[in-house]
């Protein structure tokens, strides 16, 4: 069943097709026969749908999807198709996902006359739980991989160059292919340093063993630096910082398996940072 929809939502044929920790979405059918995707934020996520859909705005579907109407927790968006870039990969390889990866932030990322949304999060507000997490081991005289990544994290924020809007969550589900091509969804709404934006590729897919490959790490980094334009040194180090920053987050869940998961991504691009760099 669908929640409570405001006045002027016509929309039909629902089907529900996930429910997880950022909400639930159902494929609708608009009243011109077109399909679209409804979302309602759960409670966890409700603090990132401003900044989210005024993202989506300011794109005004240049590489994601379009904000069609929102209310509260709930946002009506373009239909951006069924097949994800996950699937792309299980059928044509990861370097192929990587190269389609990088044609759609470089997208996303294109000089716009639009300012900046005020609603998006800093990229330094963004990695407070990292901080804090690597504070606490210093207090307690551990060298932990936290405080190792926050010193590579606070020179990274302190030298940030072409600071733009972001995406934020950028990985091989958050990518789909429908009518207009490839198409990004879901965005939190960061402002930084583009080279953030794909510092999540690495981390993904989440179930797969690549995640923890140096060599993919290092071919993965190189494909995304010449198509963006961006140091490959430069590239590696968010990558390397990005799994801590998961990692503080899941402590903050309780959940520790999943922290030392992300840990071990954090090591795989470390043995690449150093084998780029030697």
């Amino acid at each position: 069943m669908l929640p409570a929809l405001p006045a002027g939502w016509e929309i039909d044929s629902p089907t529900l097709l996930s429910d997880g920790i950022g909400g639930r979405v159902w494929r609708v059918t608009l009243t011109d026969g077109q399909p679209a995707a409804l979302k309602q934020a759960s409670l966890l996520a409700q603090k990132e749908v401003p900044g989210g859909n005024d993202y989506l705005r300011w794109l005004d579907g240049d590489g994601a999807v379009r904000l069609l109407n929102e209310h509260g927790d709930l946002s009506l968006m373009e239909w951006a198709g069924e097949r994800t870039l996950l699937a792309h990969l299980e059928d044509h390889g990861d370097d192929a996902a990587t190269a389609i990866a990088a044609d759609v932030v470089a997208r996303l990322h294109a000089t716009r006359d639009l300012p900046a949304p005020p609603s998006l999060t800093t990229l330094t507000d963004n990695f407070a739980s990292l901080f804090a997490k690597a504070e606490e081991d210093r207090r307690a005289g551990k060298r932990s991989q936290f405080v190792e990544v926050a010193d590579v994290a606070a020179r990274l924020l302190a030298n940030q160059r072409d600071v733009r809007p972001l995406h934020g969550d950028i990985h091989h589900e958050n990518i789909l292919y429908g009518a207009r091509g490839w198409l990004a969804i879901d965005p939190k709404g960061v402002l930084g340093d583009p080279a953030f934006d794909i510092a999540n590729l690495f981390y993904n897919p989440v179930e797969s063993e690549l995640r923890t490959s140096e060599a993919r790490a290092v071919s993965m980094a190189t494909i995304l630096a010449e198509r963006l334009r961006c140091d490959i040194g430069k590239v590696l180090d968010y990558a390397f910082a990005f799994p801590a920053l998961s990692a503080s987050w899941h402590l903050e869940d309780g959940n520790d398996e999943e922290a030392d998961r992300s840990l071990a991504v954090g090591r795989a691009v470390d043995a690449a940072r150093r084998q780029v760099r030697s």
